[in-house]
């Protein structure tokens, strides 16, 4: 088999160990004209170029690597093209090209993270799902300045992290990378290369949602699923919730405070015990020891691995927004250890 002549950029996408594989795969101007559009799939025996409001095109494969590459000759060619692809047990499937899409983090918030003053950066940093080009998906994103390459792994590419390179946003040490067709209850991790050639896997500092232990994955979850009721405390919180007002706060483990058959309680069943119980008591507030996941039932929440993310011991994120918002419907501030 005979080695193709490749770029040395080429050469470290096709080897995992590319910052902006965007460069080479996905769709360029071709240097005899027209385009050429290049696809990564480990995975793969044969692709198809699936133009829009065309014919599928076969795809060529680069000899003794997993890219297939189209080159289209003639006339203008439409960005949202699709892929159909068929793997070596004879299944086939059609998906959107990963490297068609546009970086998603706009100059100003990378500017602001750069300089510390991002305020929201949990809004953009993670997993979200969102809607790029009309295509539904999950875009992610992370810090990782001294990596050499940043992959997004999960079961969606078989763990594999030469299938979803991500780029490096300029000198900001932003990685990010648009999936489309993936969505809420994916479980993933960020595959990194370091300088030195190690390649290692991390959880996502941003994460919303992890895997229950022992299990260690990232969980994409969608917040905006949940709807609040609890408007008319929040409305009237700066009354109610005044400095010259009155406090009672009643401070609680959900791990040890209550069990049934030595197992733990969901978050829903346990909003309405603890605010039936403080209700009675007189308390106004409830002060949460550390809910943020954490790995180790015996350290209560005090070794916290994802501070966006709600342990899984007790249920789901929306699990936990119905216990604050419960316990706002019933006139009981939360407060978080």
């Amino acid at each position: 088999m005979t080695t193709p002549i490749l770029s040395p950029e080429a050469w470290a996408i096709i080897e995992a160990r590319s910052h902006d594989p965007f460069a080479w795969l996905g769709i360029h101007e071709h240097a005899k004209g027209g385009v050429v559009i290049r696809c990564l799939k480990t995975q793969a025996k044969k692709m198809w170029l699936l133009p829009k409001g065309g014919r599928a095109q076969v795809m060529k494969r680069i000899e003794g690597t997993d890219v297939f590459e189209k080159h289209w000759k003639g006339g203008s060619f439409e960005k949202a093209y699709t892929l159909r692809i068929e793997n070596h047990d004879g299944h086939v499937w059609e998906q959107e090209d990963v490297y068609r899409f546009a970086p998603m983090l706009g100059d100003m918030d990378l500017h602001l993270i750069g300089e510390g003053n991002h305020y929201e950066k949990y809004r953009i940093m993670g997993a979200h799902v969102r809607t790029l080009d009309g295509v539904d998906g999950v875009g992610f994103a992370v810090w990782a300045p001294a990596a050499d390459r940043v992959s997004v792994v999960g079961n969606f590419n078989h763990w594999d992290g030469r299938e979803h390179q991500m780029r490096v946003r300029g000198s900001s040490g932003i990685w990010e990378i648009f999936i489309p067709e993936l969505c809420e209850g994916e479980t993933y991790k960020f595959e990194i290369r370091a300088k030195n050639g190690d390649v290692f896997e991390k959880t996502d500092p941003y994460a919303q949602q992890m895997e229950l232990r022992p299990a260690t994955a990232s969980v994409v979850h969608n917040p905006k699923h949940y709807t609040w009721k609890d408007a008319d405390w929040v409305k009237n919180r700066p009354v109610t919730q005044a400095l010259d007002k009155p406090m009672s706060i009643y401070e609680l483990h959900l791990g040890s405070w209550r069990r049934e058959n030595d197992t733990y309680i969901n978050y829903k069943d346990l909003a309405h015990q603890v605010v039936e119980y403080c209700t009675w008591m007189g308390y106004t507030h409830i002060e949460l020891m550390p809910i943020t996941e954490y790995p180790y039932d015996g350290s209560w929440g005090y070794q916290t691995v994802g501070y966006f993310a709600p342990t899984s011991r007790f249920g789901s994120p929306d699990d936990f927004r119905y216990f604050v918002d419960y316990c706002h419907q019933n006139n009981l501030g939360v407060f978080l250890d």
